[in-house]
This record gives structure tokens, sequence and C-alpha cells, in this order.
């Protein structure tokens, strides 16, 4: 049995309400096989474990590893050309995304949230081409990928089967295009040949080959609403039912998805997915921005949760979610990076700095804004509770594992911090990326002084980007084009979608914070 001692200026070892946090001056955790067996103060568990190695100077503050409880890719799409645009205008310009290696890919985003804290992030994969063998190998690249480097991940796989590119039937979209344009279009759409059964069977693959496994779990994900037929989403509530597997469903991204839940269902998108027993505690909802008083209480009674995504939100024009409200309700709340926060990067020190400050309504009742407890469980134990590693993880508690970001202290405090600033606050704050000393997942190191232990980062950068540095294929030139000549026809499409009279308008969202 290895043993080793985390040592602290300060140990704070998770949210315990809205205004407090386990906090001690100078703990120590006793860490054996990955495992937390003791906290104390540091001079007893060292007296008591003479032989155990010491692990920090005493002048970090140690914090539970931080969760991204929402990731999808490594490259950026700014960095892969897709500029930020309204989210249903976005999907178009995606088209232009190069074909990336996804482990070296897979890797990049990994440094970046590793380097800021994270020990363990949701990878909800997009769409990929090609049957139904060759996306399970591409699945087992990204899982690959956060094994070799030492994170933990709950990987799923996004399922769609209708609607691929529009809120609109595919053919019946092919069929409004211009002629010259439908041939493109049709050879776009073909290029993706794993529909429901296929989705099901690659979960059922990667469920049995990776499932067991201490940083790997394997999640099921229906992509959103207007992307799953009645079919898929029935068939992925008994699966996960059957299987006890947690689901994450991007759902009310946008206004124009609640608009679409009225025209399929006559009814708001969480009153259709209920029809089909998908609202339960294994059940967490992506963005939901969109949501009304009345979804938020269903999602509370049935104990389900929300990922809120604020610098996506926030990119792709999306709004801003009612987060206050959501935790009010005491619906367990995560965050998420998506593709990438404000600063086009994975950094989650920034992003609880935006959650924090975003949802400061005005007014002086302190129960309506986020607080910083708050927003460090929904940055570990919330996030933790989206994944089937539950318990496991979020906090630091004999019993649980070892995940965990130790940040310099003075880092934060120097020149000046007047002790009358709480310790959490500050570290939110104040805190940025090279002030992170060392990274721990499972009581091992995967980051120390700017270094990863277990994969050459200037190694794996530079065969990114001689990966990239290739000519374009004619493949890729082709999408380019189309998604250059699809745009006008995307926009005209939701030009008068949204019925005036049936929903909000935009304007009084801000309200809604």
């Amino acid at each position: 049995m290895t043993a080793s001692i985390i040592r602290s200026h300060t140990l704070i070892t998770g949210a315990q309400g809205r205004h407090e946090i386990g906090q001690i001056e100078g703990g120590a955790l006793l860490v054996e096989d990955g495992i937390i067996t003791a906290i104390d103060d540091f001079d007893r568990l060292k007296d008591r474990n003479p032989g155990a190695e010491v692990i920090g100077t005493g002048g970090e503050v140690v914090l539970p590893g931080f969760v991204n409880g929402h990731h999808h890719v490594g490259l950026t799409p700014l960095q892969l050309g897709s500029p930020d645009m309204p989210l249903e205008l976005w999907f178009i310009t995606r088209m232009v995304t190069r074909n990336v290696n996804l482990y070296l890919d897979t890797l990049y985003s990994a440094f970046e949230m590793i380097g800021s804290g994270t020990t363990t992030v949701q990878h909800i994969h997009g769409w990929l081409p090609g049957p139904l063998e060759e996306v399970k190998a591409l699945s087992e690249q990204v899982i690959r990928a956060y094994e070799d480097i030492g994170m933990r991940v709950s990987y799923c796989y996004a399922v769609r089967d209708q609607n691929r590119l529009v809120y609109q039937d595919d053919d019946e979209f092919v069929a409004s295009l211009p002629p010259e344009l439908r041939e493109p279009m049709k050879r776009w759409f073909g290029r993706f040949q794993v529909g429901l059964q296929d989705s099901l069977s690659l979960f059922r693959d990667l469920h049995e080959a990776h499932n067991h496994k201490p940083r790997v779990r394997i999640q099921l994900a229906p992509a959103n609403l207007h992307w799953c037929s009645d079919e898929a989403l029935g068939a992925l509530s008994d699966t996960s039912r059957k299987y006890d597997a947690p689901l994450h469903m991007h759902l009310l991204e946008t206004a124009y998805q609640k608009e679409y839940a009225w025209r399929r269902g006559n009814c708001t998108a969480v009153d259709y997915i209920e029809r089909f027993d998908l609202l339960s505690p294994r059940l967490t909802l992506g963005h939901g921005v969109w949501l009304n008083e009345g979804d938020m209480d269903k999602l509370a009674a049935a104990g389900a949760c929300v990922c809120h995504n604020c610098s996506s939100n926030f990119r792709l024009r999306s709004g801003i979610a009612a987060l206050n409200h959501l935790e009010a309700r005491g619906i367990n709340t995560a965050i998420g990076l998506d593709e990438a926060g404000v600063n086009d990067d994975r950094d989650m020190l920034n992003e609880m700095r935006l959650v924090a400050r975003v949802h400061r309504v005005p007014g002086m009742i302190d129960e309506d804004v986020p607080t910083m407890p708050q927003v460090l469980r929904m940055a570990t134990e919330g996030g933790a509770r989206t994944t089937s590693f539950g318990d496991s993880i979020g906090r630091l508690e004999v019993g649980r594992a070892a995940d965990l970001v130790m940040i310099d202290w003075r880092h934060v405090s120097y020149p000046y911090l007047d002790p009358l600033t709480p310790v959490l606050d500050a570290v939110i704050q104040r805190a940025k990326t090279h002030g992170v000393t060392r990274v721990i997942c499972d009581g091992e190191t995967l980051y120390q002084d700017g270094r990863f232990t277990r994969i050459d980062q200037a190694g794996t950068l530079k065969a990114l980007h001689d990966d990239m540095a290739r000519a374009l294929s004619d493949d890729e030139a082709e999408r380019r084009n189309l998604s250059r000549l699809l745009l006008p026809h995307a926009r005209r499409f939701y030009a008068d979608y949204i019925d005036p009279a049936r929903h909000e308008p935009f304007y009084r969202q801000s309200s809604r914070l």
C-alpha cells in the first residue's frame, strides 16, 4: 500500500451549503492507494505516518478536483474556422471542421483542463462520419487519450437519428434547396452511417469494455429533442434504466428549440421527454436556457440535474440560463465549458468566475445570487453527480477518491490580501492557471509545476500542428463550399420560425436570471 500526505496552507474539503464550506487551516489528507483515509492537522498525520511521502510545501490551498460537466472537442470551433454565431446558424458553419486526429485533439483540451485544476470530464462526443466500426475506433481514440493522460472521463456518444442539420426532416430540407445543392447535401448526410440501433450497440460495446475501469465511465446522450425520434427517446430511456446509466441531453439551448418542442408536441420540451420516462436523477440537461417555471418544478421533483454552460450560451447568443431559479428549487447544477470558454480555452477557474458574476441580479437579497460555496459545489460535487462517478469524487472526505487541485496561496494573496477576505472568495475570484502547482487524480500526480507527468505536451502539440498543416482533402474542400452556400438558406428557414404570440419576447429573458 502506497501512502502520501497532502499538506496545505488551507484545506477546503467542499461546500456545505450556500454560505458554508469545510475548511481546515493547515489541514492535510492521508491518501492510500488513491483513497483518502484520514484528514487531520498535518503534524498529527505526519507523526502517525512517518514513512508517508509528503506532497506540498504547506503554502498551497487544496480543493477538490474540478469537474467539467459538458465538453466536446479539442481544437475549438474558432481555431477550425467556425466563428461564433447564433447556434442554429453555427451548425452550418461547423461543417467546415477539418478531419482531426482525435487522439491528439483530445489531449490538446485535456492539457488545458488539467492545467486549470479539472480532474474529471463529461465528454459528449459529437457526430462522427463512417459506419459503426469506424465510429467505434474513433471513440476508442478519445477514451485512450484520457486514459493516457490520467484524467477521469465519463464518455457518451450523442445519438441523432433525425433533423440532422436544421429543425426539419433531412429529405424535406434537401428538397427545399436549389438543384445544384441537393447532391452535395445528400453526400454530406450520407457520411453519417450510425443510426439508432448502431448507437445503442456502440454504447453496449463501450460499456462492457470500459465501464469497470477506475477512471472511465460510459453514459448515454440523447443529443437533443429535435435530433431524437420518439423511437430513440424510448430506447434511450429503456437502456438507461437497464444499465442504471446516466443520460446527458442538450435541451432548450435556444428559443428556437423551445418553439420546435411546441410544434412537435404542443407542449414544452420537458413535458415531451417526460412522456418517455426520461425525467429522473439519472438525467442531466445541458444548457436549459429556456426552461420555464413549470419545467423547473418538474426537474426538481424528478431529481434531475442541469449543467450550466455559461460561456457557450454567451458566445452562441443562446441567452442566460435561470441559474438562480434552478438553485432556489434545489436542482443540482454543474458547470460545463462546452466547446470553449470566453477566452477560447478550457479554463475552469475562469468559468467559475464567470458563473459567479453573470447571475448577480439587481437587488439586495443575498439569497438571490450565487455564492462562492455554491459555485465551488457546482464545479465539483455538482458536476460529479451528473456522472456515474457520483459520490466517489467531488469532495475531499475519508473514503472518497483523492482528486484534488493545489493552488499557490501566495499567487492569490500577494502583494496584499486583507485577512477579512475568505480564502475561497479569494481563490475563485483571483486564482489563475499559472498559480496551479499540482493536480492529482485518483491519488496520482498528473501535473506539477507546469509539467504533465504522463504525456509530453510539447511533442503532442507539435504532432497536432504538423497533422493540421496538411492540405485540405477533397471532402474538406467540398464541405467548406457547401457550408458557405447553405448559410443563406438556413437564415431563411429560421427567419419566421418563432411564433411571437406563443413565446415571451427574447428581450424579457433578462428578468429570468
